[in-house]
C-alpha cells in the first residue's frame, strides 16, 4: 500500500522513476520495485522522496512514515518463504490487504476455495519432486489464506469458473465430489458469490486465461490486476492495463451462471462425479 501512494503522490507532480530514483541515489528499477512493494522499505530514502513530491503536510508525513515501519514488519504469511517464491509472497500480501477479490479460473477451483484435500492434488501436480513437508506447508498456507473469508472484516470474494475446472477430476472422485459439496456450501455465504462459466457459452471474454483483481478499502488506491505464469506474474496497477481486464470480467459475470444456476450446475456435477 506504501509503494502505491508513493507512486501515487510521484505522478502527481509528473516526475520519472528515472528522476526519483537519481534523487535518492538508486536505480529507476528500485523505484518501480518499492512501488510494486518488492523491495524493503528505508525511513530515509521515503523521506527523500515525500519531499521531493511535495509532501509538506506533517500529519500526512507521519502518516506515510508509519507506513514504512508496517510494509518493513513481516506479516504472517512470510514464514512460507522457504518454499514460496518472493512473486507469489508480493500476491499473498496483497490480497491480505484487499477488500474485494474478483478471479476468473480456467484450470482448477480457486485457491480460495480449495479443500485441503484439492489443494494437495493440485500442489502435488505443479511440484512432484517436492517432499511431503514442503507439501504440506503449501497446503497450510492455501488453508491459512482462507480463513480471512470467514471473519467480519474479510473481502468480498467473486469468483467466476470454468466448467472445464469443474469437470477435470483432480485427485480423483472422491477428493472432486467433497470439493464440489464444499463450493455448494461457500457459494451460500454472504460475501462469496460463485458463477460458473458453461461450455454451451462457447468463446468468451476471458478466453486469454485466468487472472485476479484486487480492490483496497483506500480509495486512492489503484486496483491490482494479477495474472500468475508459469514461473512468475504479473502485477498490473495501470489504468490502461486493467480495464481490460474490468471489462472482461464483467462480460464473464454477465454470462455465466446465476447463483441459482450455478448451485443447479454444482449439483449436477456432484451427481455425475
Amino acid at each position: 500500500m506504501l509503494g502505491a501512494s508513493l507512486r501515487r503522490l510521484r505522478e502527481a507532480q509528473g516526475l520519472t522513476r528515472e528522476v526519483a530514483g537519481f534523487h535518492i541515489r538508486a536505480s529507476e528499477s528500485k523505484i518501480s520495485r518499492m512501488e510494486l512493494g518488492r523491495v524493503g522499505f528505508k525511513t530515509r530514502d521515503v523521506e527523500d522522496l515525500l519531499t521531493l513530491y511535495g509532501v509538506s503536510d506533517d500529519a500526512e508525513r507521519r502518516g506515510l512514515l508509519e507506513m514504512v515501519r508496517e510494509a518493513n514488519t513481516p506479516g504472517w504469511w512470510h514464514k512460507y518463504g522457504e518454499v514460496l517464491p518472493n512473486w507469489f509472497i508480493t500476491y499473498v500480501g496483497l490480497e491480505e490487504a484487499a477488500s474485494v477479490i474478483r478471479t476468473y479460473e480456467v484450470q482448477f477451483v480457486p485457491g480460495l476455495l480449495q479443500t485441503a484435500a484439492y489443494a494437495r492434488a493440485v500442489i502435488q501436480l505443479g511440484y512432484p519432486d517436492a517432499p511431503d513437508g514442503e507439501i504440506e506447508q503449501r497446503v497450510h498456507l492455501r488453508m491459512q489464506r482462507q480463513e480471512r473469508l470467514t471473519r467480519a472484516d474479510g473481502p468480498r470474494l467473486w469468483a467466476v469458473v470454468d466448467e472445464a475446472a469443474l469437470k477435470r477430476p483432480i485427485g480423483g472422485g472422491g477428493i472432486m465430489r467433497e470439493q464440489l459439496q464444499h463450493l455448494l456450501e461457500v457459494a451460500t455465504l454472504p460475501n462469496i458469490t460463485l458463477q460458473v462459466m458453461p461450455f454451451r457459452f462457447g468463446m468468451h471474454a476471458a478466453e486469454g486465461g485466468a487472472f485476479t483483481i484486487l480492490r483496497f478499502p483506500e480509495s486512492d488506491l489503484s486496483d491490482v490486476v494479477y495474472v500468475e505464469q508459469l514461473w512468475g506474474a504479473l502485477y498490473l496497477d495501470k489504468r490502461e492495463d486493467i480495464d481490460p481486464y474490468l471489462t472482461a470480467m464483467e462480460q464473464l459475470c454477465v454470462e455465466s451462471t446465476t447463483p441459482g444456476g450455478t448451485a443447479e450446475i454444482l449439483g449436477e456435477f456432484l451427481r455425475e462425479t
